[in-house]
């Protein structure tokens, strides 16, 4: 009897002592003190000398991280606000004709842009603007319409160049599409299912170097070699818009969505349109460098597998073209343009795309497992190509 009452008593003074703690530690929660501040501060360094930080309550979550989250917010916030007064809607308006009421002009938004000079220059797809019986407009974030005055297509990089009568426009920055790295911070900008003008979508690139086949609502397919992947969210109406980096800069054009999965989407590295814009500028019209081949590209794994150089293995030469002129031949396998080796994640098309009209390259080619150096003039692509 006497050793439970002992137990008992030792029960008590725990349960007791535990109340205690529990009262000073609400004194001490920043919003529910129950006790002065000096006899507070007392208790504090008494418990303190002995080691014990009673009363400092650890947060629920990290302020550091809680500063990050809302750091990365605000990036995001004023990338959105520098970059959006560049982007465009881009608008076509049809006539179409009804056995019963006649004809009538429908308006539709089809597509994004984006202003690189503010004397009027705006960047889409070549798809967005390909339809000649269209009239085409621009819809500026402010409400301000301005009708496309000259559209310059390259249908074979998927760009097209619009002109309208502006000055002292918004514009956009480049970054540089070859510094990539997956996983860093990606924004796009446009005009999301033709409607809702200037929706913002945030990702990350996902994936670099990717080739794909898309296909037009006709039918028409287009393959894209070594294009950037994000998980952005990118519809219909976002083709022709910007990729955005954090610093919003432009990295990518987005150009395509997969309809197999949810978050695969797809952009063309801004580097492949930097010489494209930068003769359109020189010349007033879009110069392509031309070297006249058809080829596929070997990637790693199929060179691996058939002990073939990775690089661009032609399977056709264009009749009177540079290529036939230095003697290319099909089954040749070029391996490097200039200083630049070729693989999938930099395929023939866009090396020579950073060559110059009128310029001598070296080719370095695979025939038959022996090395070849021959020299080649880029030329301007022919009209009816």
């Amino acid at each position: 009897m006497h050793e439970k009452l002992k137990n008992y008593k030792s029960l008590l003074y725990l349960m007791f002592f535990i109340l205690i703690l529990v009262f000073l530690r609400l004194s001490f929660a920043p919003q529910q003190s129950f006790l002065p501040s000096d006899i507070k501060g007392k208790i504090e360094a008494w418990f303190a000398q002995r080691g014990v930080s009673l009363f400092k309550a650890k947060p629920l979550y990290s302020r550091v991280e809680t500063k990050e989250v809302v750091q990365e917010e605000s990036q995001v916030v004023d990338v959105v606000e520098k970059v959006s007064p560049a982007v465009v809607s881009i608008v076509i308006k049809t006539v179409d004709f009804s056995v019963f009421s006649g004809p009538s002009l429908a308006e539709s938004g089809i597509g994004t842009g984006f202003i690189v000079d503010k004397n009027g220059l705006i960047v889409t797809n070549s798809h967005v603007v390909d339809n000649d019986a269209g009239d085409y407009s621009v819809i500026l974030k402010d409400g301000t319409t301005y009708p496309v005055e000259k559209i310059h297509l390259d249908t074979q990089n998927d760009f097209a160049i619009l002109e309208i009568s502006a000055r002292d426009l918004p514009t956009v920055d480049f970054g540089d599409s070859d510094a990539l790295k997956v996983g860093q911070k990606a924004i796009a900008i446009g005009n999301a299912l033709g409607q809702f003008q200037n929706t913002v979508t945030v990702g990350v690139v996902s994936g670099l170097g990717r080739s794909i086949t898309a296909f037009g609502p006709f039918g028409d397919e287009k393959t894209y070699s070594s294009v950037i992947q994000t998980d952005a969210a990118i519809n219909p109406g976002n083709s022709g818009g910007p990729l955005l980096n954090i610093s919003g800069q432009v990295i990518g054009i987005n150009v395509a969505t997969s309809s197999r999965a949810e978050n695969v989407s797809f952009a063309i590295p801004v580097n492949d349109l930097k010489p494209v814009l930068e003769s359109f500028i020189e010349n007033g019209r879009i110069v392509k460098p031309y070297l006249g081949v058809s080829y596929v590209m070997i990637s790693k794994e199929i060179a691996e597998l058939r002990n073939f150089p990775e690089g661009a293995y032609v399977t056709g030469i264009v009749k009177d073209s540079p290529a036939e002129k230095v003697g290319l031949k099909r089954g040749d396998i070029i391996t490097k343009f200039g200083d630049s080796a070729l693989g999938t994640g930099f395929t023939l098309s866009q090396a020579v795309l950073k060559g110059k009209v009128g310029g001598e390259e070296m080719l370095t080619i695979d025939r038959d497992k022996s090395i070849l150096l021959i020299k080649v003039t880029v030329e301007e692509m022919p009209a009816n190509l």
